[in-house]
């Protein structure tokens, strides 16, 4: 994309977010629209897939913090690159020209824009060397999805298939934008660079061809599933491994499963949210699972061995004598285990179990209970307090 496409496009916008939104907001903004214009939710709606085209880029952009950085202070510098916008054709700037161009050129020559150059250099996908390109390769976006999985899946790991309809290289020209039997020719006004120069005065200045829109070749039989774009929406089958031990909301990178590349680069990777269900019993701290088990104040008093459940069957475990209600025992490796060898244990926490009512054997057993430890006051402390100690 050219620096007169990309300044002239409002991803804020877009998104339908401020320019000083946050991370979040702006993940919460893509999702919402991406969710609401999917292809999959809008079957024939051409405007919907040109709006999840259009906020998946923005997002591509806003997401990564030195993309962004870059296309707001080419923003600052130049405007939002609209009619009338600084130094585009349209404009009240001196004509048409390629800022990337100018601001790097004058940079080597001067010293005084090194940074500027670096800046647009980076946004536009040159550096203002003599001799860059228009249609330099880029990278593909960045893709996010999210997948629900429930609490054992997340504890023993799982092998899910994932269908997607996002961006992806054109399945019928190849990523190539022609007709199949066809090729793109090399444009004779710029001679394949994708920029054309002009003098005005002491000063040349280059642009991005007008005939080929700075990519450098022409299309003269466009591909009829993605209008010469070389990239159409399809959906496609993945198969996910979730490792196990995954966390809540963490994220599984598919290295090159995301959009693919323009000019032959690298498609970006393909990021999977996970989101676990909570389980009814267990929870979890890190590697710990954690479990509340009820038990009788004399199981408490006299101690004992209860039986607790794991998420692979049960253990015995010991109750020490005069055992406190919200005490923790632990039970060694019957945690989650990860891959790396890493394993946690079994919390459990006993809370004694109160009766809300008493047939007239228990309560005489109760009450005798209380006159013999009539004596023993639980609460010394408090009562120092109340006496005034």
């Amino acid at each position: 994309m050219s620096a007169r496409e990309w300044i002239g496009k409002d991803f804020y916008r877009e998104l339908g977010v401020s320019s000083d939104a946050t991370a979040d907001e702006i993940k919460k903004a893509y999702r919402k629209l991406a969710k609401e214009n999917h292809p999959d939710a809008n079957a024939g709606n051409a405007e919907a897939e040109k709006k999840f085209k259009a906020v998946s880029e923005a997002y591509g952009v806003l997401s990564d913090s030195s993309k962004r950085k870059e296309y707001d202070e080419a923003r600052r510098l130049f405007g939002s690159g609209g009619p009338g916008g600084f130094g585009f054709p349209g404009g009240g700037g001196a004509g048409g020209f390629d800022v990337g161009d100018i601001f790097g050129q004058a940079g080597q020559q001067q010293g005084g824009f090194g940074g500027l150059g670096d800046i647009l250099g980076g946004l536009f996908g040159r550096r203002g060397a003599a001799g860059a390109t228009a249609n330099r390769p880029q990278r593909g976006s960045d893709v996010e999805t999210d997948v629900r999985i429930d609490f054992t899946e997340a504890v023993k790991g799982a092998t899910l298939p994932l269908r997607l309809s996002s961006p992806a290289t054109c399945s019928t020209c190849g990523g190539n934008g022609a007709k199949p039997g066809t090729s793109p020719r090399t444009c004779s006004t710029c001679q394949g660079s994708g920029l054309v120069s002009r003098s005005q005065g002491a000063f040349a200045f280059s642009e991005p061809c007008r005939d080929c829109r700075g990519r450098g070749t022409i299309i003269d039989d466009p591909c009829p599933e993605c209008a010469g774009e070389g990239i159409s929406t399809r959906t496609r089958t993945l198969t996910v491994r979730i490792p196990p031990g995954v966390a809540d909301d963490q994220r599984i990178r598919l290295a090159g499963q995301g959009e693919p590349g323009k000019g032959g680069a690298h498609p970006g990777d393909l990021y999977v949210r996970v989101h676990v269900a909570p389980h009814p019993v267990f929870g979890r701290q890190n590697l710990d699972l954690t479990i509340t088990v009820p038990v009788s104040f004399a199981e408490l008093a006299l101690g004992g061995t209860i039986t607790v459940p794991t998420l692979e069957g049960k253990v015995s475990l010991k109750v020490p004598q005069g055992t406190a209600s919200g005490r923790v025992l632990r039970v060694r490796g019957k945690g989650i285990a990860k891959r790396d060898g890493a394993q946690g244990d079994l919390l459990v926490t006993l809370q004694a179990a109160i009766p809300s009512k008493l047939d007239d054997k228990a309560r005489e057993a109760l009450e005798a209970y209380a006159k013999a430890t009539a004596d023993h006051d639980p609460r010394p402390e408090i009562t120092e307090l109340l006496e005034g100690r």
